[in-house]
């Protein structure tokens, strides 16, 4: 692993995409769950937001870390020596 400037920016711009595309993503998402679950009692409702919760988390958790790697891969590509672009 190598810990070059270009490849943490690029980490760092990976994790700023994940973020903006889960905020919309998951509005969305619980838009159409809750369209299609109809009336609820209140032990459903926080059992259903219970796993919402967990499943927000993991969404989140998962979208960070592949972007972030992604971004850490496109910026040590770059910003290396002899890497993808001609100029450093």
């Amino acid at each position: 692993m190598e810990y070059s400037p270009s490849a943490w920016l690029g980490a760092l711009a990976g994790i700023l995409v994940a973020v903006a595309l889960y905020v919309p993503g998951i509005r969305l998402f619980e838009r159409r769950l809750r369209a299609h679950d109809g009336p609820v009692t209140l032990e459903q409702r926080a059992a259903r937001e219970d796993r919402l919760s967990v499943l927000r988390r993991f969404i989140l958790g998962l979208d960070i870390a592949i972007l972030a790697t992604l971004g850490y891969w496109i910026g040590k590509a770059i910003g290396a020596p002899g890497g993808a672009l001609p100029f450093h």
